[in-house]
């Protein structure tokens, strides 16, 4: 057992990052949706497992690649560029070869 000072120093919150830190992101990589509180408000967000570390995949992502697999369904891997901030983010998802 240990004592609460000792679990307050260890603490390190959870942290998930955002798929557009990635270099590569395959397809068909499992999708996971996890449910949270902040603010006193219920958020669902998807997100992917990468070398045990999470990555959040926004919904832009989604809508954009579903377009790009419907005109190519044959695609393997693509990366998410990210530009701007906040409500001002912007996701280009881009097909890689």
């Amino acid at each position: 057992m240990t004592n609460l000072k000792d679990e307050a120093m260890d603490y390190e919150p959870t942290q998930t990052k955002n798929i557009a830190d990635l270099d590569s992101v395959p397809v068909d990589i499992d999708v996971k949706q996890e449910d949270f509180e902040h603010e006193g408000k219920q958020v669902i967000i998807k997100v992917i497992e990468v070398d045990g570390e999470k990555y959040r995949v926004p919904k832009s992502v989604l809508k954009s690649l579903k377009a790009i697999l419907e005109e190519n369904p044959d695609l393997k891997n693509f990366k998410v560029k990210k530009s701007g901030e906040g409500l001002g983010t912007v996701y280009t998802v881009i097909p890689l070869a």
